[in-house]
């Protein structure tokens, strides 16, 4: 039977004691004209019934979520058939693929609320890497693919990994991938060493980029192959710590080989070369997720941050008082909005058609900054105890560093951002800020 826990923490002793600070309380409605379209009374009922269920089931049971043991996953599936009850799961694709998404820009005025905790798009069945996983069988599968994979994918009963970047080689230069896969007869053989492959940990299987043409040009030499994981070769080899936490599941970041894989010609995804064009359809509209959810992450760190800096005293009055944390709440609050009308623009043209790889690029490099420094204001002006995981922070802090790697390095998107803006200006034009 499903409970509610209280949030508490476990110390040595045995014993709990209450988190320092209440860092879930019912946030301020926004404006329902905010953002680039007036938001429809369906998009204002789903926030609502999104952000009552956070409120209701998700943050008070982080502690119980965060232990990654039995007890959560066993927690996560009860909220999960919550969520799916509620009419409110997979929102990142449509309904014709057993979501319950209806665009891009209505996405993000949820996944703002759902990315405010990381164990929550888990629980509302719009986690990555599946969510790219589904979106490029959704585009690019065979009714077969999609019957074996795609369905059961959406509807939570398996997951998936993505598995491209190389130890060996550099992850933002992917034309000098090592994995190969050689054509036998009606098969692949695939050889290769992957990691980071992020929850390999008992997922069902792997979309696979591997080099099936090396002699081809070097945006075709390589193709996408899905690979059940049981297939024999697959090999996870463990999970890699990342900055002191190694994971369970889902949450998890794995080295992985291939040895001698043979799988039918049959699940290459899409045509045989086809790799790098799928992976950007891919990684385009991952990244701006990512950036959903950071909006999220940045707004509940703000929320701390404010709220701590009103109760604590220091100095003969409240930290709230002092120049410094006013400066900082400026800042953020200023970073943060810039940070959601760029998504929400970068949306909005994804809906119109679009495919926003500038405006895509943008958001990803300044939003992983904008998260890491509102995060970073907000550890310190709680002092010591923002180091703590009394508090979220801590483990926001983690993620936020990292988002400055994955999907690309913030240094990559700068470099696509400068290219296609120098590339308008060299035909004689000029940067048309629309």
């Amino acid at each position: 039977m499903y409970r509610d826990r209280r949030l508490t923490r476990g110390n040595r002793g045995g014993q709990t004691q209450e988190a320092h600070v209440n860092d879930h309380a019912p946030a301020v409605p926004l404006a329902p004209q905010a953002g680039f379209v007036q938001l429809d009374p369906e998009i204002l009922e789903q926030r609502a019934k999104v952000r009552s269920f956070m409120e209701e089931h998700v943050y008070p049971n982080e502690p119980v979520l965060d232990g990654e043991d039995e007890e959560a996953e066993a927690l996560v599936e009860e909220l999960r058939e919550r969520v799916k009850a509620e009419g409110m799961w997979a929102p990142f694709i449509g309904p014709e693929a057993g979501g319950t998404g209806r665009g891009f820009l209505p996405y993000a005025y949820l996944n703002e609320i759902i990315g405010r905790s990381f164990w929550a798009p888990l629980i509302f069945g719009c986690q990555a890497p599946d969510t790219g996983n589904a979106e490029v069988l959704h585009l690019f599968g065979t009714p077969e693919q999609k019957d074996q994979w795609l369905k059961p994918l959406v509807a939570g009963e398996i997951r998936s990994f993505f598995s491209m970047t190389e130890p060996e080689v550099s992850g933002s230069d992917p034309t000098q991938l090592r994995t190969t896969a050689v054509r036998d007869g009606d098969d692949w053989v695939i050889n290769g060493h992957k990691w980071f492959s992020t929850g390999a940990d008992g997922a069902a299987f792997a979309i696979v980029m591997a080099v099936t043409d090396p002699d081809a040009e070097t945006h075709h030499r390589a193709s996408q192959i899905l690979v059940p994981a049981d297939t024999q070769g697959v090999e996870v080899v463990r999970a890699t710590q990342v900055m002191g936490h190694t994971g369970r599941g889902w949450s998890t970041h794995c080295e992985v080989r291939y040895t001698d894989v043979r799988v039918p010609v049959a699940n290459t995804v899409g045509e045989a070369g086809d790799g790098f064009r799928i992976a950007q359809k891919r990684l385009g509209p991952g990244r701006i997720h990512h950036c959903m959810r950071w909006l999220g992450q940045m707004q509940r760190a703000f929320e701390l941050m404010c709220r701590y800096a009103l109760q604590r005293e220091a100095f003969g009055g409240p930290l709230a008082d002092k120049q410094t944390i006013q400066n900082w709440i400026a800042d953020s609050a200023v970073e943060i909005q810039a940070c959601r009308l760029l998504t929400q623009n970068t949306a909005h043209r994804i809906d119109a058609g679009d495919e926003a790889r500038v405006e895509i690029s943008l958001i990803k490099f300044y939003g992983a900054r904008v998260l890491h420094d509102v995060i970073d204001r907000a550890i310190q002006t709680h002092g010591a105890l923002g180091l703590t995981d009394e508090t979220p922070l801590s483990a926001m802090y983690r993620h936020a560093r990292g988002a400055r790697m994955y999907d690309g390095p913030d240094e990559v998107h700068r470099m696509v951002v400068s290219r296609r803006i120098l590339k308008e200006f060299r035909a004689g034009g000029t940067w048309d800020f629309e």
